[in-house]
Formats: structure tokens, sequence, C-alpha cells
């Protein structure tokens, strides 16, 4: 794949390693990052627009990680020091299944991660990818 869209400060998740719980998970598509929040027992909650090749508006659900990382490779973001605790992460993310609001620019799968890991629904995708 020629480009990258994760952060320098993501981790690449090991095959078969499980995610911390309320984890931010980020992965690559053709030509976006999806972003999606853990939640134990292999399930990831995530906006389903756009993602895994579905190019249709679809609501906030949870799906496998392997359904999620649609055969890419998974990172996971760091949370900055004021994030919340794990359980709390995966409590808001599942707060929000079956909520469909998703806009391209104001609320979309990095937004809703971001808001459930800190608070706040700031999203840098432009941003946050590497080219190489």
């Amino acid at each position: 794949m020629p480009a990258q869209y994760h952060c320098p400060a993501d981790r690449l998740l090991a095959a078969h390693e499980e995610p911390p719980l309320g984890a931010h998970l980020v992965t690559p598509r053709s030509v976006y990052a999806h972003h999606g929040i853990y939640v134990g027992r292999g399930t990831v909650v995530h906006y389903g627009a756009y993602a895994g090749g579905h190019w249709c508006r679809r609501p906030v659900e949870e799906v496998s990680l392997a359904r999620f990382a649609y055969g890419r490779r998974v990172w996971v973001r760091p949370a900055r020091k004021q994030a919340l605790a794990g359980a709390e992460i995966a409590r808001r993310a599942r707060s929000r299944l079956g909520e469909d609001r998703y806009r391209f620019l104001s609320n979309n799968c990095e937004h809703f991660s971001e808001w459930c890991v800190n608070g706040e629904q700031s999203g840098e995708i432009v941003q946050h990818a590497v080219f190489n």
C-alpha cells in the first residue's frame, strides 16, 4: 500500500493480540483511516459508514475486530494524559450504538472515537495521515 494513515506514535497491534479495553483503534482504507473503540471480547464499536467497503451512511455499530480491520493492519492510538478510563471509554462507545448521524467533516468515525476516549469530538483526518 502506498500510504500509511496513522500517527507516528500509534502502535501496531500484533497478530492475535487483544487491544486494551477502551483502546482507540486505527486501520487504513484506500484513501483514509478508519477509527473505532475496542470494547472487549473481540469487538469494536465504530461508525459503520464507509467501513469495510460499505460506501453508504451507516449507524454506530458493534462488530468483531476482524470485521473492523477488514483484512488490514490495526494500530492502537495512545491516549492523552487526560483520557478517560478504559471501562468508561467502552461505556461511552456503547451508549451511542444505533446513532445514525454520520457527517464526513463534522461527525465521523474519528470524531466518535476521540469523543469516547477524550470527551471531546475533535478529529484531524488530514493531519494524522502520514504519506510515504
